[in-house]
């Protein structure tokens, strides 16, 4: 997880460029009235189909000159990633550069099988992309950078910049694929080690049935209203973290802690902000010893709901993040949970078993204002 001091500023300077940036684009006619639905995750009918000559990047030459590949790449619906040189492009991130900036419309990337071992962004010029997969045993995304490496221009990457993948644009949506970091798991306390596998920046935001695999900061939740639904999480340290507006329903989050872990830190700072994480129906597995929450923000909002809490939780359950002060603002609580790990007996004071009328603006889509932006 991003530490107190220099890269905890980072961070949020990379997130006020996102901001400003954001402020900048046009807004595009939303795709379909604004609405993600089943059919933007689901795999599209040209899912056989090859590439038009000339518009693969992995074809030599090709018909029709420049501006024709130019016009095919623009009316692309759905395009298709294969490394064997069949589909419009060999890359993910090939794929992604074919989708025209300010982009009005639904466009399917349909990455074939394959381990694609490769560095993806999808700006925020670019929205209403879907990325679906053929299963996440099939298809993988992985990169393997951490915090500490040295980019070209001489600087640590940072934990921003680590994200094996990153979505920065509006309206994205994921299905059967894996997102991974394949660095190596470092031991506790290590500096510079955060090696995120997803970073998630854009607004209305789903994911289902994606696997996202690390170690130390996983998932980068950063902001936005995000769904992730029947998905697994996999990490060791704070391995979701940041300060989105999260509703994770019917996930399972696998530890991988040797030792001491987190499964959620929240960046919320202040009661005017609108962030937090809600885990609704989840389920707990792994190995080590975890606390199910740390307070990163002062105002740090986590609540877990009808989930099944395996022995890897402390009996005290959150942390306070060394910062005792943080324990009169944070909004830690549980809700009909189940499992050894399910007791609050001996729970910190500070955090609350609530009530359903409490639960309540946790346990469904609203609390992300999914009747807005979801139809499902």
């Amino acid at each position: 997880m991003a530490a107190a001091g220099n890269e905890r500023r980072c961070v949020r300077a990379a997130v006020a460029v996102l901001l400003l940036v954001a402020a900048s684009v046009p807004t595009a006619a939303a795709a379909e009235d604004g609405f993600i639905t089943w059919d933007d995750l689901s795999i599209p009918g040209a899912a056989a189909v090859a590439a038009p000559r000339g518009v693969s990047d992995g074809a030599a030459g090709g018909r029709g000159g420049v501006k024709a590949r130019a016009r095919a790449r623009h009316d692309l619906e759905t395009i298709v990633v294969s490394q064997d040189g069949t589909g419009h492009s060999r890359t993910v991130q090939g794929a992604v550069d074919m989708v025209p900036a300010g982009n009005p419309r639904r466009v399917k990337i349909l990455v074939r099988p394959g381990v694609y071992r490769e560095k993806v962004t999808v700006p925020i010029t670019k929205p209403f992309v879907s990325l679906i997969g053929m299963g996440t045993g099939r298809t993988v995304i992985t990169w393997n950078a951490r915090a500490a490496d040295i980019d070209p221009s001489g600087h640590q990457v940072g934990t921003f910049y680590s994200a094996s993948v990153a979505i920065e644009a509006d309206y994205f949506c994921a299905s059967h694929i894996t997102f991974e970091n394949s660095a190596p798991a470092a031991p506790p306390g290590a500096v510079g080690q955060q090696a995120v596998a997803l970073r998630l920046s854009g607004d209305k935001t789903m994911l289902y049935r994606c696997k996202i695999l690390g170690t130390q900061d996983t998932l980068f939740d950063n902001i936005g209203r995000h769904y992730l639904y029947n998905c697994d999480i996999q990490g060791s340290i704070d391995f979701i973290f940041g300060n989105a507006r999260s509703l994770y329903q019917g996930c399972t989050l696998h530890a991988v802690a040797t030792g001491y872990g987190a499964i959620a830190a929240s960046q919320r700072s202040s009661p005017a902000e609108d962030s937090g994480f809600s885990f609704v129906g989840c389920r707990l597995t792994g190995s080590g010893t975890l606390y199910l929450g740390r307070a990163w923000g002062r105002y740090a909002r986590v609540v877990y709901s009808y989930c099944d809490l395996s022995g890897i939780v402390l009996p005290q359950g959150w942390s306070d993040w060394g910062d005792r002060s943080r324990t009169k603002t944070v909004q830690f609580g549980e809700y009909s949970c189940t499992g050894p790990g399910a007791s609050t007996r001996q729970r910190v004071p500070w955090s609350r078993a609530l009530t359903y009328e409490e639960a309540r603006p946790f346990l469904g889509r609203s609390f992300i204002n999914g009747e807005r932006w979801l139809r499902l």
